[in-house]
């Protein structure tokens, strides 16, 4: 297997700037696979065009010696005609773009390839960003906060990544006896996450796949990324984190450590407001970022936002930790404020009905807001409750419940006497989201306690509304309807935080759909005012459930693929599952017994385990062989739910 792994389209690119532009030069953090592209450019044109390439590797010059460098290179080129390949300008700082300026009009026959962790800067200059190696992505999105864990995956999934194919090869190398198997290969996956595909940090660690296996390397790594990955030339370990550290000016070193308080991506704004105070002020911050962003990753799933490689992350952590004045304290609070802020946003965003872009935002900015959730942190544990409730819609309509309950349960450990009525709901309510209805019992009791003391009419509300859904779940509608007009009735008309007035009449219908189906609202035109995508979906979940019992599967049918639409948008974990359940219902009646079976196999996963049998199940044990039923449902399990609607 060649070591040039997933640079193809890289090498066309570069080879066609070259055709066009005197100056390209290929940037990105140390060991994104600069120098090797360049030489895999330089071999693949003296190939095909006979191009006389020269090299000068900047590694050697110290700083000071570019005019000595252009010297040599004008005396050595002048009159030649082909490509000089500079390598490392990153070495020269400041002198690197004078050089460049002064070789490309002395020498005006010749083109120049650069590497650099920075652009150069001069006119004409043809800037190809490396990227990073293609990686698996993680294997749910109701992940732990914390660094990414190990999960299961199977070997064909994980080894189409570039990722991973070089990590394999070079962990071969180290050891003959290393082989990707389904035991190791969710460890893998993680590995080349963590390392964020940067080809010089996936060598560094396979190198050492004799000593460790996959899951220890993370373990190292995560505890001690300088520690596990010390560097060396052309890696991108300690050594070259600290190389891209001191060869910065004194602006941009200050900006690279207060970077360091991001735990995942950032934009320019984020930037700005965390890190621009003094003696960097806003605008000297923002003008620092934007030389000092060819050498950061970029975030592919989120444009114009930028992340640290992890070793100069480690590094510059360690340097803010150590700074005299205190700047590592300012900087953690006001990266605090604004995790609070955002969250806020969010939360209003949320009530205004603008809900993807509540949770688009929400998920952006999700590392950030768990680092700030760390009940450790200055803010204690009632600073990390603050942004976790504000956060309600992100773990249970979202679908992030796991993540939402660790968060909230550690902080609430922490938390002296008496602890915070919202909080202490939203717990309950996860707890119960998470199948465990009898273990939110105590919650609860402490959550109406608290509630009434301080005064917290919309909680004693949110509180009805929670003891109504464990109700529902447990088929007991009639009990259901009753908790649902009471918190309707407490809950005021604008709350503060959590579920709107649409979802908690949402609810109502749902379970008014089982008592008294003609008592259901049925909708005239579209609503006045901003709209609910997540109580509008289970409303029409509620009128599908009416629409079956009256004998109108089609109409029933549309309804759920309307509310199923809405729920995987938004990643209403139960939501998706109850719809998908009643949607098996009708694939029963029709006598679809192979489809229905697919369907609960798809959502086995995200049901409430407290809740009572799906009715589907029920009926297909009565008409189907146990065997084809079993077929069917590990197949649904391992398909996702949006592959079983086409409609969709």
């Amino acid at each position: 297997m060649s070591s040039f792994i997933g640079r193809e389209r890289e090498l066309s690119r570069t080879a066609a700037l070259l055709a066009t532009a005197r100056l390209v030069t290929l940037a990105g953090p140390a060991g994104i696979g600069k120098t090797r592209l360049a030489v895999r450019t330089v071999r693949t044109l003296g190939r095909s065009r006979g191009t006389d390439v020269v090299w000068a590797d900047m590694v050697g010059v110290s700083r000071g010696g570019g005019a000595a460098l252009e010297r040599e290179l004008v005396r050595r080129l002048d009159g030649r005609e082909g490509l000089l390949v500079l390598d490392g300008c990153e070495q020269l700082g400041p002198e690197a773009g004078p050089l460049v300026s002064a070789l490309l009009v002395r020498l005006p026959r010749l083109r120049i390839l650069a590497t650099s962790q920075r652009a150069v800067g001069q006119a004409g200059e043809a800037l190809l960003a490396v990227p990073p190696l293609a990686v698996p992505p993680p294997a749910a999105t109701d992940a732990a906060p914390g660094p990414a864990l190990p999960s299961a995956a199977s070997v064909a999934e994980v080894a189409e990544y570039e990722a991973v194919r070089l990590y394999e090869e070079r962990a071969r190398g180290a050891d003959p006896s290393f082989e990707l198997t389904e035991h190791n290969a969710g460890a893998v996956a993680a590995l080349c996450r963590a390392l964020d595909g940067i080809p010089g940090a996936l060598e560094l660690a396979a190198g050492r796949a004799h000593r460790h296996t996959p899951a220890e390397a993370l373990r190292l790594l995560t505890a001690d990324p300088l520690e596990f990955l010390p560097g060396g030339a052309g890696r991108a370990g300690g050594a070259d984190a600290l190389r891209t550290c001191s060869l910065a000016p004194p602006d941009e070193r200050l900006l690279w450590d207060r970077l360091s308080v991001f735990a995942g991506s950032f934009d320019r704004d984020a930037v700005v407001e965390v890190c621009g105070f003094a003696p960097l002020g806003p605008r000297r911050a923002a003008e620092a970022l934007e030389r000092i962003t060819p050498a950061l990753l970029e975030d592919a799933a989120h444009p114009g936002r930028h992340r640290l490689p992890l070793s100069v992350r480690a590094l510059a952590a360690r340097r803010l930790a150590l700074a005299p004045d205190g700047g590592g304290a300012t900087v953690a609070r006001r990266h605090r404020e604004r995790c609070r802020a955002t969250a806020e946003r969010a939360a209003r965003l949320w009530r205004s009905g603008a809900q993807r872009e509540a949770r688009a935002l929400a998920v952006a900015e999700l590392p950030e807001l768990r680092a700030a959730m760390d009940p450790l942190a200055p803010a204690g544990p009632g600073g990390a409750l603050e942004i976790a409730v504000s956060l309600w819609f992100l773990w249970s309509p979202c679908g992030l419940v796991t993540e939402g309950r660790r968060h909230l349960e550690r902080a609430l450990a922490l938390h002296p006497a008496p602890r915070p009525a919202r909080a202490l709901w939203l717990a309950a309510w996860l707890v119960a989201g998470s199948g465990e209805a009898e273990s939110a019992d105590p919650l609860l009791v402490e959550a109406w306690t608290a509630a009434v003391q301080e005064g917290e009419d919309a909680c004693v509300a949110y509180l009805a509304h929670l003891r109504g859904l464990v109700a529902l779940w447990r088929d007991r509608p009639w009990e259901a309807a009753a908790e649902f007009r009471e918190a309707l009735e407490l809950l005021p008309a604008e709350p503060e935080f959590g579920p709107g007035p649409e979802a908690l009449r949402a609810a109502l219908t749902m379970a008014l759909a089982h008592t008294d189906p003609a008592s259901v609202p049925v909708e005239d035109g579209p609503p006045d005012g901003p709209v609910d995508l997540w109580a509008r979906s289970w409303t029409g979940y509620a009128h599908a459930l009416v629409q079956r019992r009256e004998g109108r599967p089609a109409l029933a049918r549309a309804e759920l693929l309307r509310a199923l639409e809405i729920q995987l948008l938004l990643g209403d974990g139960l939501g998706q599952a109850l719809s998908a359940e009643l949607l098996a219902e009708l694939e029963a009646d029709a006598g679809c017994y192979e489809e229905s079976a697919r369907l609960l196999g798809a959502v086995a996963g995200t049901r409430p385990a407290s809740a009572c049998l799906p009715r589907a199940e029920r009926v297909l044990g009565a008409r189907m062989d146990p065997e084809a039923f079993r077929t069917a449902f590990a197949e649904g399990a391992r398909t996702p739910l949006r592959a079983l609607l086409p409609e969709l």
